[in-house]
């Protein structure tokens, strides 16, 4: 029979099981407002890491130009179905979603040239990670500047490959 004070202490007990879960759950689904873009899978990192600006992205950009993104956070969020590429439309922020490693595995960047002399075809060269988010970031890029009618030396031009320095300044910091 449960005394008074061992329900009490049971009753404690639960509701600080449930409040560590649903922090637990709450931490794992977070979205930063700038995302650190360096992963562990490198052994060096031959540029200084790149910060993705999440939250800015997602107001300053996507909430004043809604017409290049039309896929939501399918726009950078995808998933592969049937051999496709296929944008993750519906993902609210908050969403479990995966990190780009999980899919494009390769570590590392493969050159257009070295590519060819692989006879590598675009989903392979994908497979390489820094190749997938590159052309992720610079396909969009490309889409605003083209929009916004800007030129690589205008002000508020969104960097191409054409302008590594402006993601990966000289101050390298691996």
């Amino acid at each position: 029979m449960l005394t008074r004070k061992s329900f009490f202490s049971i009753t404690v007990a639960a509701a600080i099981a449930v409040l560590f879960c649903t922090v637990g759950i709450y931490a794992g689904t977070e979205v930063k407002d700038e995302i650190r873009m360096e992963n562990k899978v490198y052994e060096k990192h031959t540029k200084s890491i790149m910060v993705f600006t999440h939250k800015k992205h997602m107001t300053e950009y996507a909430e004043k130009h809604p017409d290049l993104y039309k896929n939501g956070c399918g726009e950078c969020h995808h998933k592969e179905k049937d051999g496709k590429s296929i944008p993750l439309k519906d993902l609210k922020e908050g969403d479990e979603v995966k990190n780009c490693i999980e899919c494009h595995k390769i570590p590392g960047y493969i050159e257009k040239k070295e590519a060819k002399k692989k006879n590598l075809d675009e989903k392979q060269i994908r497979q390489y990670h820094a190749n997938a988010v590159h052309d992720n970031c610079q396909d969009c890029h490309k889409k605003y500047n083209t929009k916004m009618g800007l030129k690589s030396k205008d002000e508020g031009y969104a960097p191409t490959k054409s302008k590594c320095k402006t993601c990966h300044p000289k101050d390298k910091k691996k």
